[in-house]
């Protein structure tokens, strides 16, 4: 990967800082898996990959460790982190609050242009149902809800989910892909939430059920795992009762 690769004009402005620079290439590998779970974070390779000095690259990855995406160990250095359930959960809590909020900030700023690209959107989705592709509905999935909250005027609140997204595609490549049967509910969700907004219902509901939105993801995928738990229990106690015959 070259910086050219990861750094365009749209998304890294000249304006930015070289820590700001570092840190949002440094982010996006991370989101986009370049650099996987555990791997070490040279900042001398990383300075000469963005043509700087170490010094806003070690600006850019203490900025990394307070976000929860890399961890410092003494003698070792830095290393993207390392995947854990709480983790997962943890970011989708907050992925609902703060993707609830910042739509509910957007209300007054929607247009129907808006509106009708989530539509669309959603439509895809429901397209991809009879053929699931996992990966691509979490794109969509995304795409929908960014195209709800992207006129947030909150640039802080924009931010942070930025941050949490990046999070959770550091964590899973896709949820859909533990419970694709959540696939329809989502899309459900979304319809009604979109009738929701163009009936003018208050800021306080939207924000609600989009949470609630976000949050039944999170349940049906913790479902998910404690019933796959509960087999591999079971599968274990059989083994050793059969091993006993």
């Amino acid at each position: 990967m070259t910086t050219a690769d990861t750094v365009d004009a749209h998304t890294q402005p000249s304006s930015l800082s070289k820590a700001e620079t570092a840190y949002r290439w440094i982010r996006r590998c991370i989101a986009d898996q370049t650099f996987e779970p555990g791997h070490k974070l040279v900042l001398a390779q990383i300075a000469l990959e963005l043509d700087t000095s170490v010094v806003p690259v070690r600006e850019a990855i203490r900025r990394l460790e307070a976000d929860g995406l890399v961890t410092f160990e003494r003698n070792v250095g830095a290393r993207v982190a390392m995947v854990d359930q709480s983790s997962y959960a943890q970011s989708m809590e907050a992925v609902a609050v703060l993707e609830g909020a910042a739509t509910a900030q957007a209300l007054e700023f929607l247009g129907e242009h808006d509106l009708a690209e989530a539509d669309a959107i959603n439509e895809r989705m429901r397209d991809l149902l009879a053929d699931f592709d996992p990966t691509e509905f979490t794109r969509l999935n995304h795409e929908f809800h960014a195209t709800l909250f992207r006129r947030c005027p909150n640039e802080r609140l924009h931010s942070l989910v930025a941050v949490e997204w990046d999070r959770l595609a550091h964590l899973r490549n896709s949820t859909f892909s533990f419970v694709p049967e959540r696939a329809q509910g989502s899309v459900d969700e979304h319809a009604r939430i979109l009738a929701l907004i163009r009936a003018r219902a208050s800021a306080e509901e939207i924000e609600r059920v989009v949470r609630n939105h976000r949050s039944a993801t999170l349940a049906s995928y913790q479902e998910a795992q404690a019933k796959t738990t509960e087999t591999r229990v079971t599968t274990g106690i059989i083994d050793r009762e059969e091993g006993k015959s």
